[in-house]
């Protein structure tokens, strides 16, 4: 069981980083947070790789007075998706037609949703931007859906003042990924532990999950 969760987790951050190197060579728009983190690779001329990795860690900081602790994932994510996103900029070429650039983006959303369901499904703890919409959800009583809206619509616009990119694509993956990965997410969920179940089992309250 640990294999496939080890194996699951790490090729899922390999999908998640390629996938947003498709999103990008695709030049039809970010999802919000990649645009803040191409609008900063824009500023400071950094690759955006890198950025994603900065801004994963400075993420995490935010987590202390939110009373939250990252797991193995959650830095396997901080790094591991910046270099491959990186990885996948080297390797995929530019695309200038329009039959082109809309299979790349459509390739590119699902293979992110094939992504996110892996590692969310292996079960070692959320990435840095997920986690900081569930810890303040959390500590404020809003709801998740809240939460995610205000962080993402203050990331998108700060991004796009800063020249990420902003279009059809943003639009795209807003209203096809959290249906996508419902759906691939009990495909891919591995099943907790007996001993693990029993302990769930027993707590007066379960504890609160994205949708």
């Amino acid at each position: 069981m640990m294999t496939r969760r080890l194996l699951q987790l790490f090729t899922g951050l390999a999908m998640y980083g390629i996938s947003l190197a498709m999103f990008i060579r695709a030049g039809l728009g970010l999802d919000p947070w990649d645009v803040f983190h191409q609008g900063l690779a824009n500023r400071t001329g950094l690759s955006i790789g890198v950025v994603v990795i900065i801004v994963s860690f400075l993420v995490l900081l935010l987590w202390i007075p939110l009373r939250q602790w990252p797991g193995f994932g959650t830095l396997c994510n901080a790094v591991l998706v910046g270099v491959f996103a990186d990885v996948g900029l080297a390797l995929i070429p530019a695309v200038s037609q329009i039959a082109g650039q809309f299979a790349l983006l459509g390739g590119a959303i699902v293979l992110n949703g094939i992504a996110s369901a892996c590692y969310i499904g292996a079960r070692f703890g959320p990435g840095a931007r997920d986690g900081l919409m569930t810890g303040l959800a959390r500590r404020t009583g809003w709801s998740v859906r809240l939460s995610r809206t205000l962080i993402e619509v203050c990331v998108l616009a700060i991004g796009w003042l800063l020249g990420g990119s902003v279009g059809l694509g943003t639009v795209a993956y807003a209203l096809a990924i959290g249906p996508l990965v419902h759906v691939l997410l009990p495909r891919f969920m591995v099943p907790a532990s007996p001993l693990k179940t029993a302990a769930g089992a027993t707590a007066v309250k379960a504890p609160e999950h994205c949708a």
